[in-house]
């Protein structure tokens, strides 16, 4: 049996030979059928690892016989690219995967570019990052297909290992396995979408059986072992991770439990608390805000406990925070207030501050005419404190408003009390 990983043997070795990705390369699709009449379009390939970028490149050589060179860009140089260039000299036209694309310098992207827009180099970039955010706009734009490819269902990782088991020159089909579709299932779903973690399950589980008998008889035990942490995928600096945190707080700020309990527990899993935590306290001012003040200090308090007592034990903690956020009064008035308000200055909505509430505190401020403050606790009114009819805002802004409340949870009470102030002040 070969050496090679399970993984890298059961790589398509054409189009028609690719599982799942159905709307990206499927026979319905245009880019299917460009490739099948032998045209093929530089494209940049975005998603996850193991979801098939490197597979439908090799696929794609493979359907048109081009010829295929493969290039990691966190170790290629511009040697490296000047001799995909030599091979176009030879062969006319080359098919050239670049894994990693947006690790590519400017220098060597700058080299690439004209034999790219002339159509000597075919590019195929994959990259895990998003490329709206992480490849060079120059490459993009010489990119006529941008693909977003997403994780592998379970029925297509269930149909991938089902070929693997079968396949007796690339797969594991010379081998006595006992394995059944219910196990094959399992492997497929702890992947969590990735075909080539379900490949490189399914031989670790193989190897792991194996009996006197040179036969294989899988136990649900070993699968259970083995898949204890397959869907965990995180990187902490990658576009994934930044999407699990833009999913939590979209979880919580739409008061789902269950969705913000699972982004949460993938964060977890990551091990960054310092980005998680300070995502969980923008969110209790941004959603919760005013609607339920006292969200803000609790949060602060989770944040607090699970920085001193770390992981594992950290997830207490941030999952009362969760839940609490989740379930409580919601709203955003302040939030947006001051995004109005800033996005008014940036536009030139401003005015000369008010004479009487510029700094008095110096001799010489009188005859500046800085005077006429009235101090608010000097006039008491009600339970309110103290309040007194003057104008805060420049005279050019005067009647402006910002502020609109909402009356959800605590801020009802706030509403009202912000509507009699304004009935105060004659508006």
């Amino acid at each position: 049996m070969s050496f090679e990983p399970l993984a890298y043997r059961m790589r398509p070795a054409n189009i028609d030979e690719i599982v799942g990705q159905k709307e990206i390369i499927g026979k319905h699709t245009s880019l299917y059928k460009m490739i099948k009449n032998g045209y093929v379009p530089s494209m940049l390939l975005y998603g996850e690892p193991g979801i098939g970028k490197t597979s439908i490149a090799n696929a794609i050589a493979g359907t048109t016989k081009i010829p295929f060179i493969a290039l990691n860009a966190t170790t290629a140089g511009k040697k490296d690219v000047e001799a995909v260039v030599d091979e176009t000299r030879l062969t006319g036209q080359v098919i050239l995967f670049l894994d990693e694309i947006h690790r590519f310098n400017k220098a060597q992207q700058d080299y690439l570019l004209p034999h790219v827009e002339r159509g000597d180099i075919i590019l195929i970039g994959a990259t895990t990052e998003n490329p709206y955010h992480d490849v060079n706009p120059a490459i993009r734009s010489r990119c006529g297909q941008i693909k977003q490819l997403q994780r592998l269902t379970p029925a297509d990782l269930f149909e991938l290992l089902q070929r693997a088991v079968k396949d007796e020159k690339k797969g594991l089909g010379k081998l006595s396995i006992e394995i059944t579709d219910k196990q094959l299932e399992t492997i497929a779903i702890g992947a969590n979408g990735d075909a080539r973690k379900s490949l490189t399950l399914l031989e670790s589980i193989v190897k792991a059986s194996k009996n006197e008998d040179d036969r294989y008889q899988i136990e649900d035990s070993m699968i259970e072992d083995l898949i204890e942490r397959a869907g965990v995928y995180g990187d902490k600096k990658g576009s994934h991770f930044y999407n699990l945190l833009s999913s939590l707080q979209k979880s919580i700020r739409g008061s789902d439990v269950n969705a913000a309990l699972y982004y949460l527990a993938h964060l977890i899993e990551t091990g960054d608390l310092t980005a998680l935590n300070r995502r969980l306290l923008v969110i209790a001012y941004e959603d919760i805000g005013l609607a339920n003040t006292s969200v803000g200090n609790n949060v602060l308090s989770a944040v607090t406990a699970s920085e001193r007592l770390g992981l594992p034990e950290a997830r207490i903690p941030l999952s009362v925070a969760v839940v609490e956020m989740c379930l409580s009064s919601k709203s955003n008035s302040a939030y947006s207030a001051l995004n109005q308000a800033i996005d008014g200055i940036k536009k030139g909505k401003v005015g000369e501050i008010p004479k009487h509430l510029r700094d008095g505190h110096y001799s010489g401020a009188k005859a500046l005419g800085h005077t006429g403050y009235k101090y608010p606790h000097d006039y008491p009114i009600g339970t309110f404190g103290g309040w007194v009819k003057q104008d805060y805002l420049p005279k050019e802004l005067s009647g402006t408003e910002y502020y609109v409340p909402t009356e959800a949870g605590e801020e009802k009470r706030l509403a009202g009390i912000y509507k009699k102030l304004k009935e105060f002040k004659g508006e």
